[in-house]
This record gives C-alpha cells, sequence and structure tokens, in this order.
C-alpha cells in the first residue's frame, strides 16, 4: 500500500509508524469526505434512523406510554440486527481464506473500551428518555445538537482535534441556537407538562448532549489506540462488531434499571371461579403487557412501534459509528445536526408542534453551522491538493 509521508524529517521506522496508524484510523484523509462510500453510507444510515426514532419515541410516550427505561432500553436494543452481516461476513473471510479464520477483529483492549462507552450510552440514552418525556421533539433535537459543541472541546482535549475558522464557526452557531431555545421560557411546553417539568426535561436533554459529545471522542481515541497497537486498517466488520458490544452493554445496564423499576412486575391477585371450581390463583398482568393493553394504537401498535424504534436508533447508531470512525468524532456531530431540519419539519407535521419564530431561528443557525463546516472541509481539501508535492512515498 503507497502512503505519503513528509520526506526526510524523521526516521523511516517512525515515519511509518505514524502514517499508517493516521491513514488507518482516518481512513478518509485521501479522498474528500462526500467521496468516501463508508462515510456516505453511513451518513445514510444516520438520515433514517435519526428521522424516524425520535418521531417513534415521543409517539410512545404521546399515546399513553411512560416508562423512562424503557425507551432508554429501544435505543440500543436492536444490536441482535447486527448478527446477521457479522455471521455472512465470516462465513465470507472463511470461504476466501485457506488460513485459519479469526472470528472477531476486536482486541480485548478494545472490547473493554466498548465496554466502557456502552454503559455511557446506556446513561445517555436514560437522561435523553427522560428529557424526550417532558419536551417536544422539535426542541429536544435543537438541544441535541448543542452535542457538537460538546464533542468539539473534548475532541480537542482527548484526541487532538485541529479546528479551522470554518469549524469554529459551526460551534458558534449551535451553542447561540440553543441558548435561545433556553430563553424561550417554556413557549412550546407541551399540554400537561409543568414549567418545572420542562426545565427539568432541557436540562436533561443538555446533559445528554454533554455525554455524548464525550462519548464520540472516547469512540475516535479507542479506534485510534487499537489502530496503533495492531497496525491495521479499520474495517465495516470491526465496526460493527463494536457497536454489538456497545448495544449489547448498553441494553444490559437499561435492563437491570427496568428490574429495580419493576418494569417486569408481576403482581397476584385472587379471583373466584363460577364454575363451582372454588378459589382460583390467577396472575395479573405484567407491567408491560398491562401498557401495551391500555396504549391508545392498540396492542399491535404498542409492540409495533417499540421494534420499529429499536430498529431506526439502531440504524442511526452504527451510522454514527462509521462517520467517527472513517471521519472523525466531531464530523458525526455535524452530521447528526444537519439532520435537525428533517426532525423538525417531520415533528410539525405529524404532531402539530408548536414552530415559533425563536425555533427557526434556531434551525437557521443550525443549518449556518453545518454548511460552515463542509465549505471549510472543502476549502481544505481544495489546499491541499493544490500544494506541490514535496513527498515520497514509503512501501508499507
Amino acid at each position: 500500500m503507497d502512503v505519503e509521508t513528509p520526506a526526510q524529517t524523521q526516521p523511516r521506522e517512525q515515519q511509518q509508524e505514524l502514517t499508517s496508524a493516521a491513514t488507518a484510523a482516518a481512513g478518509v484523509g485521501a479522498k474528500p469526505l462526500h467521496r468516501n462510500p463508508r462515510l456516505v453510507l453511513s451518513f445514510l444510515l444516520m438520515v433514517v434512523g435519526w428521522a424516524s426514532g425520535p418521531l417513534l419515541l415521543r409517539a410512545y410516550f404521546l399515546h399513553g406510554g411512560s416508562r423512562k427505561w424503557l425507551s432508554s432500553l429501544l435505543q440500543t436494543a436492536g444490536w441482535p440486527l447486527l448478527l446477521a452481516p457479522l455471521s455472512a461476513s465470516f462465513l465470507s473471510r472463511r470461504r476466501c481464506s485457506t488460513n485459519k479464520t479469526p472470528v472477531f477483529f476486536i482486541s480485548p483492549l478494545l472490547l473493554a473500551a466498548s465496554v466502557v462507552v456502552g454503559l455511557m450510552t446506556g446513561l445517555d440514552n436514560l437522561l435523553y428518555a427522560f428529557g424526550l418525556d417532558y419536551l417536544p421533539v422539535s426542541t429536544s433535537s435543537v438541544l441535541m445538537s448543542t452535542q457538537l459543541a460538546f464533542t468539539a472541546g473534548f475532541a480537542l482535549v482527548l484526541v487532538r482535534q485541529r479546528f479551522t475558522a470554518f469549524s469554529v464557526n459551526a460551534v458558534v452557531l449551535l451553542s447561540v441556537g440553543a441558548a435561545m431555545l433556553g430563553m424561550n421560557g417554556g413557549g412550546d411546553r407541551p399540554a400537561g407538562v409543568t414549567r418545572a417539568q420542562y426545565y427539568a426535561g432541557f436540562g436533561l436533554t443538555l446533559g445528554a448532549a454533554a455525554l455524548y459529545g464525550l462519548i464520540l471522542p472516547v469512540m475516535e481515541l479507542s479506534q485510534a489506540q487499537h489502530v496503533a497497537r495492531a497496525r491495521c486498517a479499520v474495517t465495516y466488520t470491526l465496526v460493527m462488531e463494536m457497536q454489538v458490544v456497545i448495544g449489547f452493554t448498553a441494553t444490559v445496564f437499561s435492563t437491570v434499571g427496568m428490574i429495580v423499576n419493576k418494569d417486569f412486575h408481576v403482581s397476584l391477585s385472587l379471583t373466584y371461579a363460577t364454575t363451582g371450581h372454588g378459589r382460583v390463583l390467577s396472575l395479573a398482568h405484567v407491567a408491560i403487557p398491562r401498557e401495551a393493553q391500555e396504549f391508545v394504537l392498540g396492542k399491535a401498535g404498542y409492540y409495533m412501534l417499540l421494534a420499529g424504534a429499536a430498529i431506526m436508533y439502531q440504524l442511526f447508531s452504527l451510522g454514527m459509528m462509521g462517520a467517527v470512525f472513517y471521519g472523525s468524532a466531531l464530523l458525526g456531530g455535524v452530521i447528526m445536526t444537519v439532520l435537525i431540519p428533517v426532525t423538525e419539519v417531520l415533528a410539525v407535521l405529524f404532531f402539530h408542534e408548536p414552530f415559533n419564530g425563536i425555533k427557526g431561528i434556531a434551525v437557521t443557525l443550525s443549518v449556518w453551522g453545518f454548511v460552515s463546516y463542509f465549505y471549510g472541509e472543502i476549502q481544505t481539501h481544495a489546499k491541499q491538493s493544490d500544494k506541490p508535492s514535496n513527498i515520497e512515498k514509503l512501501d508499507l
């Protein structure tokens, strides 16, 4: 593989080590972002997942759902969907290889890092679920866009993210948009939600955004360290393996919370039969099936909504992993931000949520920030392509 590196500036071994790790970690350094197929696929997965997931989760609360731990679990419970493509990948590798084929690519250290990220994700999902119960989808989505500011700060500290004037401008615009929503004073507060609950949801959603802003650079740091140790490129199979571990760990976290919250609680009651059999002990409904029976959309609608939410959030999570691994944590945050107008429009159409002037300005600032970031990326690639070639190629 040919890799470019500055000529005669370091010993050859150091050049090889640094260049190999950087190329494998970034995966997109030689191509503009919009021409990398893996990034395009990741973007499409994020579009489908983020445009649908929050709407389905909000519909759960609007039509009679009230279990925060269950809604938290839905955001990661779709991880078994990845087992099928992982199995297909393994069988394909085994057919094409004459040597012993490894079942997993993930290393023990990367596995441990994924478990930690999974626990953080479980907590983040819980904060987001509590916030979404008290906020309109449109407000929650704009607040979640502030994760870009947190991602930028943590990326600067953890992975030494380099900033341009355009990326700084994007972070500032998104932060101003969120601050304007805070000054809105609960003008879009849903019916039945008190002012205290509204501001609690506001704070919890900001907390979720901050934690998510930490998760993305941690993911980028863990995969960069894996590349430096293993000296191999990041494959999409490895991305899916990490997502399975993260999803499984976060799902276990939420399941334990559901057990503590007695979401699986079974109550006993005594009933009297009229057939002469006397007193018969019968089981009352488990908490979740009882909620399904009382759901406004019906029992079938209840379970279809839960399954749909789990699938959509899994698509989004896999897309985000790809954006971080083949781009950067900051890129993942920016892509997530550009999807806000889509969620905003869909929330207004399906839930008839209010869309006042302040919220409109916040969305405009979000789009402006996104355009600023990608314009900066295009300019950076253009300048790099115009530079004279003062490099030598190393055969790795």
